[in-house]
């Protein structure tokens, strides 16, 4: 036992034996006692995003705080076992940070944690990647990561380049970002766990966090892995908005057949961190698992599960 696997036991250990309601309180005094600017900080954060709940303290808000408690509460087993699971010290003392963050507000955790080394998804250390590589890049934005992985690896370093994104905007900066690369097949779709039409949904404070509704004005053909790419699958990445899980229930096909490396974003709600590293070990038994994280020690975000 390291001094991590310490501090994460004893962490566990004192949020079983503490009933949800006496966790809000415990979590929302610390929220109480940080620097003025600090919580005005977190706030604006919580109400630009939606996925985590709101914070309003003047309002009286504290729904994030309340999820928090409970994602703690009742899952601590399940983020006991991803621990279990995590394959090296860099991934557990990442879960530890997150957990530790939420709990408390510890904000050195998160800071002596976050990745500096490599880019977003690609930890040279345990990403190896050929000429063969058939990705499909879900959330593709507009080409960055698809650059990040040109460089990282070469640009004759694939073999095909799925890349899906739903804003009609950003889907036209996205070819124009990758005109100049061959092999790259570019979808105007949704992925998800069903086929279908659904709606966008707009984020005012980013278009990079743009989502998928059942109202809106722009219809978005939503599809499935499975359904939509009949070859061998090598990769899959995925920074979807909180819709990763489903993308991945549409993908059980070829992650059953091809078990390709999964670059997953888990950040996005407070269940992801542990279920859908549930769910790949439920669709594939002998995945090995990482997490990586890149974002705020504020509240740790750019959370990546590589699933190898």
């Amino acid at each position: 036992m390291n001094i991590i696997d310490k501090k994460f036991f004893d962490l566990a250990d004192e949020i079983r034996h503490t009933g949800e309601t006496e966790l809000y309180l415990k979590i929302k005094s610390s929220f109480d006692a940080l620097p003025a600017a600090t919580k005005k900080s977190l706030a604006t954060f919580f109400s630009q995003y939606g996925y985590w709940g709101g914070l309003d303290p003047a309002g009286g808000v504290y729904e994030e705080i309340e999820l928090k408690a409970a994602a703690l509460s009742r899952h601590i087993d399940d983020f006991e076992w991803l621990y279990g699971r995590l394959a090296d010290f860099r991934s557990k003392k990442v879960l530890f940070s997150v957990l530790s963050n939420w709990y408390r507000y510890d904000f050195d955790s998160p800071a002596q944690s976050k990745e500096y080394c490599f880019d977003d998804y690609f930890d040279l250390d345990l990403v190896k990647c050929s000429k063969n590589e058939v990705i499909a890049d879900l959330g593709a934005y507009i080409g960055d990561s698809v650059v990040s992985y040109l460089i990282n690896y070469g640009a004759d370093c694939y073999k095909k380049i799925y890349c899906y994104e739903i804003t009609p905007e950003i889907f036209a900066a996205l070819r124009e970002t990758l005109s100049r690369f061959e092999r790259i097949d570019f979808r105007l779709k949704g992925v998800a766990d069903k086929n279908g039409v659904m709606r966008l949904s707009p984020c005012a404070a980013s278009s990079s966090a743009n989502t998928l509704a059942d109202s809106g004005d722009v219809e978005v053909e939503v599809t499935t892995l499975d359904d939509d790419i009949a070859e061998p699958l090598t990769m899959i990445k995925a920074d979807i908005e909180g819709s990763e899980y489903k993308a991945l229930l549409g993908a059980a096909r070829h992650i059953r057949e091809d078990r390709p490396k999964l670059l997953i974003s888990v950040y996005h709600n407070n269940e992801d961190l542990w279920r859908i590293p549930r769910l790949i070990d439920s669709l594939s038994s002998g995945y090995t698992f990482y997490l990586r994280h890149k974002g705020s020690p504020l509240y740790p975000t750019e959370i990546t599960l590589l699933a190898l």
